[in-house]
């Protein structure tokens, strides 16, 4: 049966995004830069008596019975360790008082009074996390089942992921997007059951050019191409759906597009060992510092969106990594031109389906609004890059605008043995004669979890 933290006195549920449940106040980008001050000292070693009041907490949330004394209480035998806790809490209370004591324990925790940063009285959740995040604060004894527990009141779909203690996951940087795990079978064209779900497209309808027209010459595409075969995916639906299943060239594959890292990829999933099924790509409803944590529906195991890489469940085991093609990001008009035989997904999506031209509403235009720590300075947090993941381990990041300039008369950018060229108003890299997986990002995402990625042009002077 599913649960949710509606029905908990003092907790509830804070949404993201145009695929909301019921929502508390989205939270916007911080509007001045924060300079964080040096980390807490923490402990080692095991907390047991911390452990055993957060259990506390815990059992007393499904009857009800939350009280903020409680919270008190594990704040007074907690470790700076246990404000990762703390800020896992935030990210669900709405009762002021509650929250004020939260603040106040994360305080007491770290010794460090976050009252004047400038963004903590509209969302304390990201101002908290924010910090531990920058400051790379070990996680509490017991953090993943603890924190599954809570998350669990929240949606029981996750307890596969949280139960599997070889997860290679960081827990402290999962945190949640607001909306619940899409597990529709594969192909079901219904909305989800219950308000909040992000439901994949499976299969859509595809069309000739020539019978897209109902979509603008200059409105965004993400165009992939496998074999002969060119298809071309419409922003406007990809920030409806963030996960498309879909056969093209005669491969099979899940594209997640995620909404707050600017980021839409191409993983080619019938590349599995044998004793799998093709794996079926769908949104979790999490997220790990703000990229959307993606999973196989058939064997519930996660994925590392940015990489491929299969990071907890059978398909980690193992040792899966899902082969990724490139995703140029063009317009359509620009994309048709440069492939003329390219499809298009249908108006409706081939569900019956109508698409707002901007169902986001402009939410991310202001910058990411969930923590992501401190950011590298070497570009502005949502300038766009090219990003290339070479055989050998090196990341390179190529500067949007800056591949734009120097390619603007048809000229092509060489650079690590990369070389970058346009296709359709975007770009596509190649290394040795061969074509790279490449897709573009908002540079704060490339280069949270590339953090030692070449920035070109910037590296190459």
């Amino acid at each position: 049966m599913r649960r949710s933290l509606v029905i908990v006195a003092g907790l509830v549920l804070a949404a993201c995004g145009g695929q909301s449940a019921t929502t508390a106040s989205a939270p916007t980008a911080a509007a001045t830069p924060v300079t964080y001050p040096p980390a807490p000292e923490a402990p080692t070693g095991p907390n047991d008596e911390a452990t055993a009041r957060f259990d506390e907490i815990l059992a007393t949330i499904p009857a009800g019975a939350f009280d903020v004394r409680d919270v008190q209480e594990f704040i007074d035998v907690a470790d700076a360790r246990h404000a990762w806790l703390l800020t896992d809490l935030l990210r669900f209370l709405s009762d002021e008082n509650a929250v004020d004591i939260t603040v106040d324990g994360f305080t007491t925790l770290t010794g460090v009074e976050i009252t004047d940063d400038p963004d903590v009285a509209r969302r304390p959740w990201n101002v908290t996390t924010n910090h531990l995040i920058v400051w790379d604060t070990p996680a509490p004894p017991d953090y993943r089942r603890l924190k599954g527990g809570l998350f669990g009141l929240v949606e029981d779909g996750w307890a596969p992921f949280f139960a599997d203690a070889d997860a290679d996951i960081d827990w402290r940087w999962v945190s949640w997007g607001g909306v619940f795990i899409d597990d529709r079978p594969l192909g079901d064209p219904n909305p989800c059951e219950r308000p909040g779900c992000i439901p994949a497209l499976d299969d859509p309808a595809l069309v000739p050019a020539a019978d897209g027209d109902w979509y603008d010459d200059a409105a965004i595409v993400f165009g992939v191409t496998e074999g002969d075969e060119a298809v071309a995916l419409p922003k406007h639906m990809m920030q409806v759906h963030e996960m498309v299943n879909v056969t093209i060239g005669g491969r099979r594959f899940g594209i997640p597009y995620c909404t707050l890292c600017g980021s839409a990829q191409a993983f080619y999933t019938d590349d599995v060992p044998d004793e799998f099924d093709t794996p079926v790509l769908r949104t979790s409803g999490l997220l790990n510092r703000s990229n959307k944590v993606t999973y196989d529906l058939t064997t519930r195991s996660v994925f590392d969106t940015f990489t491929g890489e299969a990071v907890s469940g059978p398909l980690h085991d193992a040792g899966v990594v899902l082969e990724q093609n490139a995703v140029t990001v063009s317009t359509w008009g620009e994309w048709k031109a440069a492939h003329p035989g390219s499809t298009i997904v249908a108006e409706d999506g081939g569900i019956g389906r109508s698409y707002d031209d901007d169902p986001l509403g402009g939410r991310d235009d202001d910058g990411p609004i969930f923590p992501i720590g401190d950011v590298d300075p070497r570009l502005a947090v949502q300038a766009p890059v090219l990003g290339v993941l070479l055989d050998d381990g090196r990341t390179i990041a190529f500067s949007i605008d800056a591949l734009r300039a120097a390619t603007a008369e048809g000229g092509q950018v060489h650079y690590e043995d990369v070389t970058v060229t346009t296709d359709g108003g975007g770009f596509v890299a190649e290394a040795d004669g061969d074509e790279i997986g490449t897709h573009e990002a908002f540079w704060f995402a490339w280069s949270q979890f590339h953090p030692d990625t070449l920035l070109w042009p910037n590296d190459a002077n």
